[in-house]
């Protein structure tokens, strides 16, 4: 997913997540009799004592609040995972915790907040507020919509979920608010507050503007570096990625809309991951020139290019985040040829240029010379490729709109709170994962591009690992030349008729293109 134009140019903050709390009484709700509530209470089997299993890569979490620990000693920590936020009414969108959240603990649970509270010899105590899970014990296992079991289903509950994360220490969050009242003032232990996740624990402690924000940017600046366990959730979910991809080719020479390929790819995601790790871009025609399209709502043309920017988001949260720009009908015609090989003769050159100890940038400054270059053989740009590439100038921004990296971990745009000289004016460093996606976008009604050529989109994105000597491409196994796609499709069209032959069916055959 290509990133915003100079989002890194501007601090980011996370968008405040208020809580879901239980409803005022709708006009359809009923209250329990007495009575009703007295027999729901009775004849449950007794709740099952059983541990569950160990959190899996607990150590992984365990090294990395032991790392945080080191950056900030004898001061207490609060980062909080953020609420349920309300979609209409009484409807939430589904639960994402927050990323800084989950990569210290793994948990998925909304509500919950960890708090590292400073030893007397040195490091932290790790304790993990969650919510109690009184079973039916409570009649709120019945009665409460946003958090009872009948509702929602069950949560781990604090003696259950110190087996499952294996944290030093875990407590109801009913306990919370004291223990937070009690850190105000406390100058023997200063604090610091992860913000913007929860107004609960915001509205307890008092903002402190330059401490807080130096917690976000040390958790952003771990997360730079991906360790082992990381990347292979990353490769995980680009081979799932794949697989999606597959599905929206087998789709295409009967679906209609790019509706479809949205949903066709999202199911993809759902069933062997969380969700997507963003909004699937299905850009057909000329909107693929639009950089954020995700209205989706445009119809699929024979003769046209479909643009996918998508990313299965894993179990673990890890998305991935790959582009391919398709020809609808299977076969690329002679302009949009010429300009998708343009495209991919920057993305090699940009792979060559990705090293440790690089300048973050340098790749992009190599993919939008050979960019420039190629618009000065087509004709397009007003000016020399040298004279556009001028910083006084940057005339081929007109037609390339966007840098070509941005970070990818656990979000898609990853550790956005960084300094920018650890990021953006940085040096990559082994183990930091980003993408590389040179995109040209001429627009229908852009009189400086000759006319076969407006309304063409074009945008090649995979996902990289810089190792010690180099990069490796985790979404290499993804075909990317131009004559890699139109055999990719021919390919997956055939190979799904056989299927249809087998089963008897016509499934995924449809309306030739």
């Amino acid at each position: 997913m290509q990133d915003k134009p100079l989002a890194l140019e501007q601090p980011v903050t996370s968008e405040p997540q208020q809580p879901a709390s239980p409803p005022k009484q709708n006009s359809y709700d009923s209250a329990p009799p007495p009575a009703l509530l007295d027999f729901m209470m009775k004849d449950w089997k007794p709740a099952s004592t059983k541990v569950p299993p160990r959190l899996k890569h607990a150590e992984s979490f365990l090294a990395r609040r032991r790392a945080l620990s080191k950056l900030f000693p004898g001061e207490t920590l609060v980062i909080p995972t953020g609420h349920e936020k309300v979609r209409a009414n009484d409807t939430t969108y589904r639960f994402r915790p927050g990323s800084d959240f989950y990569y210290l603990t793994g948990n998925l649970e909304p509500d919950c907040v960890l708090v590292m509270e400073p030893k007397a010899g040195g490091g932290h105590t790790d304790i993990l507020f969650v919510e109690p899970n009184p079973g039916r014990s409570d009649p709120t296992f019945f009665t409460d919509r946003v958090k009872g079991e009948l509702w929602v289903g069950p949560r781990l509950g604090v003696e259950q979920s110190k087996a499952r994360f294996g944290i030093d220490e875990c407590r109801g969050l009913p306990e919370l608010p004291a223990r937070l009242s009690s850190l105000r003032g406390a100058a023997i232990h200063p604090w610091r507050v992860l913000r913007g996740f929860s107004a609960k624990v915001d509205g307890v402690l008092p903002e402190q503007t330059e401490r807080d924000r130096a917690l976000a940017t040390a958790l952003s600046e771990m997360r730079l570096i991906k360790d082992a366990q990381e990347i292979r959730e990353l490769s995980a979910v680009i081979a799932s990625t794949h697989r999606g991809f597959e599905d929206v080719i087998r789709s295409l020479r009967s679906a209609q809309s790019e509706r479809t390929v949205e949903g066709i790819f999202n199911l993809r995601a759902r069933e062997e991951g969380n969700d997507v790790g963003y909004g699937t871009i299905a850009a057909s025609g000329q909107h693929a020139c639009v950089l954020h399209w995700t209205r989706n709502d445009g119809k699929l043309e024979p003769g046209e290019l479909l643009l996918l920017d998508a990313g299965v988001e894993g179990n673990s949260l890890y998305t991935a985040d790959i582009t391919r720009t398709m020809p609808i009908s299977g076969r690329f015609t002679k302009e949009q040829r010429e300009i998708y090989s343009l495209v991919s003769e920057a993305q090699k050159a940009a792979f060559k240029a990705i090293k440790p100890g690089v300048d973050f940038m340098e790749p992009n400054r190599v993919a939008m010379r050979v960019l420039a270059h190629g618009l000065e053989r087509l004709r397009i740009l007003p000016t020399s490729a040298e004279e556009a590439l001028k910083d006084e100038n940057q005339f081929y921004k007109r037609y390339s709109l966007h840098n070509i990296s941005h970070m990818l971990g656990l979000d898609v745009h990853d550790c956005a709170q960084a300094r920018q000289e650890a990021y953006k004016y940085g040096k990559l460093q082994p183990g930091m994962v980003l993408t590389v996606e040179p995109g040209l976008y001429f627009q229908s009604d852009d009189l400086t591009v000759p006319a076969k050529y407006r309304g063409i989109g074009v945008r090649i994105e995979d996902d990289v690992v810089v190792t010690a000597r180099g990069m490796r491409n985790l979404s290499e196994a993804i075909p990317r030349e131009a004559e890699e796609i139109e055999d990719w499709m021919a390919r997956v069209w055939k190979e799904s008729d056989k299927s249809s032959k087998k089963t008897g069916g016509k499934r995924g055959a449809g309306k030739k293109r």
